[in-house]
């Protein structure tokens, strides 16, 4: 997969270090925030995210892979709906996880969750997250990967990810903060505060995030 650093991205991590001596301690050990270059759909990217929820990594990895191969290689909300349950199931996807599936891709199938990406370029994060949450079995965690890492967001402070929270004690030499604690701090971060997170993730050697990019 290819890393870039956008010019936004460049600008917003410049002007958090002029601003702040930990953000520019970090940025001269860690170098600019990197991220993945989107490789997959929307569609396709949430789906995946429900499917690696609770497992590890190899695990969901390898009942991505038999998805995948079931849909032909492309997982779309119609060849979604097409997939019977039986086959889903054997794949290894749980009931529960069958169920967030066909409503996420009934929502997408339908239109009355738009993924394209010019729609998702009109919309604030929040509006984003709400129309993400709606959806049967994603989080406020799995819209917040998907802001940053299909979206490319600036502003994105997952505070109810541990790997965050330990990477800012760690990076700022404080005890592990709760999450109500760390989105207090995440203020001073404003308005690009995912130039923190990253960095948070960079100090646990998790950069450039959780690999479901």
């Amino acid at each position: 997969m290819t890393t870039l650093l956008s010019e936004p991205h460049r600008a917003a991590a410049t002007g958090l270090a002029a601003r702040d001596a930990t953000i520019a301690r970090l940025a001269e050990r860690y170098g600019l925030p990197t991220f993945t270059a989107p490789s997959q759909t929307a569609f396709a990217f949430l789906a995946r995210s429900i499917t690696h929820q609770q497992l590890s990594t190899r695990s969901a990895e390898a009942i991505h892979g038999r998805l995948l191969a079931a849909l032909g290689g492309e997982v779309t909300a119609p060849g979604l709906r097409a997939l019977p349950d039986d086959e889903l199931r054997r794949v290894g996807m749980s009931q529960a996880k069958i169920a967030s599936l066909r409503d996420l891709a009934a929502r997408v199938d339908e239109g009355a969750l738009a993924l394209d990406r010019a729609v998702l370029a009109a919309q604030d994060d929040a509006t984003v997250v709400a129309a993400l949450t709606a959806v049967r079995g994603i989080g406020r965690w799995t819209a917040e990967m998907f802001l940053l890492f299909q979206l490319l967001r600036l502003d994105v402070w997952p505070t109810g990810d541990l790997a965050i929270r330990k990477g800012y004690a760690a990076g700022w030499g404080t005890a592990v903060p709760s999450a109500r604690e760390l989105d207090v701090l995440g203020e001073a971060f404003r308005p690009v505060r995912t130039v923190a997170a990253w960095y948070c993730w960079a100090v646990l050697g998790q950069a450039p995030g959780p690999g479901i990019g």
